[in-house]
């Protein structure tokens, strides 16, 4: 039996609401199996600040900190209000400095088409016959994000600067997170880089090469930025693993939200090198969408498949939420957005109804630890 402490930061606009709907699936796997999970409930961008005058209040990396994995739902606000005191630079205050403080170094994106849901896509048919099936590995605390950053006259014109920096043991470590992954998967990594122009890019690709020749079973492929691309637009489905910088990733992976057709379907696992993990949904805040029950909570309840599996070791409880998660969709019980005109869509609670419902018909308890 695992217990555990998680901090939950349900965040803005509809954070909270898809959070705690993820939360009850939560339960229902850890009623199910015999584990006992503490949650405890913590604030993060607008809604601290209403409180704190912050958006990471030193109350929250306390809780953080004393807490075996963090659950965020999601922070922002209204983009014409961003310049208010409550949104100004929420994202970088709360967001950003919750991956440095605790060096979220790799982030993780799994990407799966599910066959209920292929009409969303925008790409043919014939694409995705094959199946998709892509973990997006990501260094997440280098790069142009967290680098020097200035402005400065010259020749009186205003220029820009932002340092984007990488060193050999930033790369080997995600590039190693991703070999490891790719033996339990099917054994290829494609790097992304734009080595025939950058010199971080250069430093990128001799350092995953040096590191691949501890992994003679994986097969290794190096992609230019550009060309990567067009090739998951024009053939999802040879990708495996794709492991990339991070501004990069950052691109790459909303490109492979489009690709399946909604970011309310993408989860997020952020990791620092000793394990200690963030999950989150790949979509916003969308403050239009808060409060009206219509919101998509399948991003959030993947991120709890991930952080049973990375943070606690349970993968068969990871494969429980996943499992219930393809089998509403492919039975066709969709929210609001993946519904569309084409037939009645259930609300934010009722689709985590139906995922419990779908948890407690089904006999998981042999095997189980």
């Amino acid at each position: 039996m695992a217990k555990a402490k998680i901090a939950v930061l349900g965040g803005d606009g509809i954070g909270p609401e898809i959070t705690e709907q993820a939360l009850r699936v939560l339960k229902a796997v850890a009623d199910l199996c015999g584990h006992s999970f503490e949650i405890v409930r913590g604030l993060i961008g607008g809604a601290a600040f209403d409180q704190y005058g912050e958006h990471l209040p030193a109350d929250t990396l306390k809780l953080c900190r004393t807490s075996d994995a963090v659950l965020l739902g999601a922070v922002g606000g209204p983009v014409e209000q961003r310049n208010l005191p409550r949104w100004k630079n929420c994202e970088v205050n709360s967001l950003l400095r919750l991956r440095k403080e605790f060096q979220f170094a790799i982030n993780l994106r799994p990407l799966r088409i599910y066959p209920g849901l292929t009409r969303l896509s925008p790409l043919k048919m014939e694409n995705l016959v094959s199946g998709v099936d892509i973990l997006i590995v990501r260094e997440l605390i280098g790069d142009i994000y967290f680098g020097e950053k200035y402005r400065r006259q010259e020749n009186g014109v205003t220029a820009a600067y932002d340092l984007a920096r990488y060193d050999k043991s930033q790369i080997q470590k995600v590039a190693d997170f991703a070999f490891k992954a790719a033996e339990t998967r099917n054994k290829r990594v494609i790097s992304v880089d734009k080595a025939n122009v950058l010199e971080t890019s250069k430093l990128w690709r001799e350092s995953v090469e040096e590191l691949i020749s501890d992994y003679s079973n994986i097969k290794l492929e190096h992609m230019f930025i550009d060309n990567c691309a067009m090739q998951l637009v024009k053939n999802p489905a040879k990708f495996d693993v794709l492991l990339t910088s991070n501004l990069f990733g950052d691109i790459l992976s909303d490109l492979a939200a489009g690709i399946a057709g909604s970011l309310g379907l993408m989860p997020s696992a952020s990791l620092n090198y000793n394990g200690f993990g963030l999950y989150e949904p790949a979509g916003g805040s969308a403050p239009d969408l808060a409060g009206k029950g219509i919101a998509n909570p399948i991003g959030q309840i993947l991120s709890i498949a991930l952080m049973l599996r990375y943070s606690f070791g349970l993968e068969k409880e990871a494969c429980i939420i996943e499992q219930a998660v393809e089998d509403a969709l492919n039975t066709g019980v969709l929210t609001p957005d993946l519904a569309g005109n084409q037939q009645e869509a259930v609300t934010t609670e009722e689709f985590a109804d139906r995922i419990i419902g779908i948890i407690s018909d089904k006999d998981y308890r042999d095997g189980t630890d």
